[in-house]
């Protein structure tokens, strides 16, 4: 198709009656027109009341996986992706953080160091900031680390064994639009969702994902299982931390790894919280970063929960490595 022909606006009415009925009576599209659909959304080929109507109507009805599915394929091929050195010995390990703290401190960055300096590609991508909320990235800059402006520069951390912190707005900014309209609309749409389980790299990786209500554990479980392409790569699921896809040091969340259309849970669920966990009782980001130094420099121990997210991690991405993605199906 020519260029002048995908940049043609989308006449988005077909979709909005199919998907547009209440949550009694919509129904949920296919994967092609899924795709078709979220890509011209992307490209900005539809009207800013069709928009609208479109994320309300999916807000209420909720996604399919063969929506998931079609949104995901025109997601990730609206940016370009990264690649890990060849030489590394892990799969990259990929860590979405658009939640940020509320109430506990956000230790996203201190998984994502523990990863990093064992020699594993860590790219985590996010959001700069969120009113209310402690984020990633506000901590690493705390840790005087700084955010990667390019992929080129996000993949240069990679060799140093330090995590890049690479934003949404540079990552995907075609995702990045519709992710901020949640400002206007006041509530979150299909692209909260897309950014925390997108593969943003050529090759096979470890995806860390989180959800945040029941049913989108069994949303994406089965999406994982049935639809996500074996060939790139293994997931990791779990009940997000404040939203974050780091281990809770208080009471440890189930973890689920989804690899080869199988699904095998890793670590079960904690019922009964630790008594006092070693972490600071402030969570702003100058304080977490200075107990994440202490941390890292052996002065203060690992928290159980996340040594164990550790140790899982870099089996699995060691195995995603060494797997390569060969002799897999795609989906």
């Amino acid at each position: 198709m020519e260029n002048s022909q995908l940049q043609e606006p989308l006449a988005a009415a077909r979709f909005i009656k199919v998907i547009g009925r209440g949550k009694d009576g919509a129904r949920s599209m296919n994967r092609e027109d899924a795709c078709l659909l979220y890509g011209a959304m992307l490209d900005g080929r539809v009207t800013d009341l069709e928009l609208g109507a479109i994320l309300l109507s999916m807000r209420i009805k909720g996604e399919s996986i063969d929506e998931i599915a079609g949104f995901l394929d025109a997601a990730e091929a609206s940016f370009a992706p990264l690649s890990a050195p060849a030489d590394a010995q892990y799969a990259p390990i990929v860590i979405p953080s658009y939640n940020g703290a509320r109430h506990l401190p956000n230790l996203t960055p201190l998984l994502a160091m523990l990863l990093a300096r064992q020699g594993a590609p860590v790219l985590v991508h996010g959001v700069l900031h969120d009113v209310g909320r402690v984020t990633s990235a506000e901590i690493f800059a705390a840790l005087d680390m700084p955010v990667a402006q390019s992929v080129a520069e996000a993949e240069a951390h990679f060799p140093r064994h330090v995590p890049a912190f690479l934003p949404i707005d540079v990552l995907a900014p075609k995702m990045a639009r519709l992710l901020s309209l949640r400002r206007i609309l006041g509530v979150r749409s299909s692209t909260h969702t897309l950014v925390k389980i997108v593969q943003p790299f050529h090759e096979p990786v470890l995806r860390l994902s989180s959800y945040t209500h029941p049913e989108y554990l069994e949303m994406l479980g089965q999406y994982f299982t049935t639809l996500a392409p074996a060939q790139r790569g293994d997931i990791f699921l779990m009940r997000g931390t404040e939203g974050e896809t780091v281990a809770s040091v208080k009471r440890a969340q189930s973890i689920d790894w989804f690899h080869q259309g199988q699904r095998t849970t890793l670590v079960e669920k904690q019922l009964v919280a630790d008594a006092s966990p070693d972490v600071p009782a402030e969570r702003d980001a100058q304080t977490t970063a200075r107990w994440i130094r202490r941390v890292l420099a052996g002065e203060a121990p690992v928290p159980a929960a996340i040594s164990e997210q550790v140790a899982h991690c870099l089996e699995v991405a060691k195995s995603v490595r060494e797997r390569g993605g060969n002799g897999c199906a795609d989906a």
